[in-house]
């Protein structure tokens, strides 16, 4: 991943200030949510203009899954209003938008975009991620839906050039946001550090942020700017390591549980994982990593050392205790919707699964989800 330049909330957001007139932007692009302006940025970016001559041009018809019709209205903002830079303020929603306003930009109007090669193009692109989750100011992956179907856009030059951490963003969560994506970070530094797909790197990534997630936790949980600036980092710290790695099974088989039950992305990674994580210590024997369920258990182990634990069980007990702890409530299973889950998980991300899972597997282990 190229480096990006980090920018803090300090003084005003001096750091910002300093970096859009120094790049000489004029007309920006600012993708975000609703809730962007229960936000003290929400004012700063109000007396831009007046202050910089940097004019902002709003475009916040985000909703949680975002649709491919929508990234089209995106874009007809950004061509309309001749922008030069696009900045995403928001959770992983607003910053999947983001990034597929920027990946389309340049390619063919006329053709579905999602059937074209993508034209990697470098659109200035700025990342103020405001819940510390989905580590997507750190990704080149994008997942929006069209027709129903979920559907990830992944290139390389989408990851944002510079990403601004602002803790004040994060006191306006609410419990049940604030606990979900906690969750959902923790995810992805467990899941990039047993993936298949692992290096050196990115376990020393993943390493990073589960230490600082254990650092945190108890600050954040109680909304206090420390814990909340360190939850950023370690959110952000994941995403480095699953941009290299990608998910696993746990990642695959949460995507239709968020949809079909309203559950917020984190909440449904944590039902999943909390049954995923002991299914995989107890068959480290099916291993699916070429370097063996030897290596396997090591780096359950390493995962376990990472919270300040002895013993891989110990790891997997504190991810399940942790999800029960934070009273994650577990949806009624609709009979209905039992075989489209379990058809819907993507082989690939099975693929990356530190443990081979068939079709069965998959099935039992969505029965003890739901319990």
């Amino acid at each position: 991943m190229n480096s990006q330049t980090i920018l803090s909330n300090r003084d005003d957001y001096a750091d910002l200030d300093g970096y859009l007139q120094e790049k000489g932007y004029r007309n920006i692009l600012l993708v975000s949510g609703k809730s962007f302006y229960r936000l003290k940025l929400s004012g700063y970016f109000a007396g831009l203009e007046d202050r910089l001559g940097i004019k902002i041009h709003y475009f916040n018809d985000i909703r949680p899954n975002p649709l491919y019709e929508g990234i089209l209205e995106g874009m007809k903002v950004f061509r309309e209003n001749g922008c030069d830079c696009i900045i995403a303020v928001g959770g992983g929603s607003p910053m999947d938008t983001a990034k597929c306003i920027k990946t389309f930009m340049f390619m063919d109007e006329s053709v579905d975009y999602l059937k074209q090669e993508i034209v990697p193009n470098d659109i200035p692109f700025i990342a103020i991620p405001t819940t510390a989750g989905t580590g997507s100011e750190a990704t080149r992956f994008a997942i929006i839906y069209k027709d129903g179907q979920k559907v990830t856009v992944t290139d390389e030059s989408s990851i944002p050039q510079a990403v601004l951490f602002d803790p004040d963003a994060l006191k306006t969560l609410d419990d049940y946001q604030r606990k979900a994506t906690m969750l959902d970070a923790l995810s992805h530094a467990v899941e990039s550090y047993w993936a298949v797909k692992a290096t050196d790197e990115s376990r020393g990534y993943a390493d990073e942020a589960i230490r600082m997630f254990v650092d945190a936790k108890d600050s954040y949980l109680a909304n206090e700017e420390e814990g909340n600036r360190k939850m950023l980092m370690a959110a952000y710290t994941a995403g480095k390591a699953i941009n290299i790695t990608q998910t696993t099974a746990g990642h695959a088989m949460c995507y239709k549980l968020t949809t079909l039950y309203g559950l917020a992305h984190g909440h449904s990674v944590s039902l999943v994982m909390r049954r995923l994580y002991p299914y995989i210590l107890s068959h480290t024997e099916d291993s699916n990593d070429p370097r063996g369920s030897g290596y396997l258990n090591g780096v359950l182990e390493d995962i376990a050392g990472a919270m300040g634990k002895k013993t891989a069980e110990e790891g997997c007990r504190y991810y399940v205790d942790l999800v029960r702890e934070l009273e994650m409530p577990v949806p009624k299973m609709r009979e209905e919707d039992f075989d489209l889950m379990v058809d819907s998980v993507n082989p690939e991300r099975l693929r990356n699964n530190p443990v081979s899972l068939d079709r069965q597997a998959i099935a039992d282990l969505y029965i003890k989800i739901f319990d």
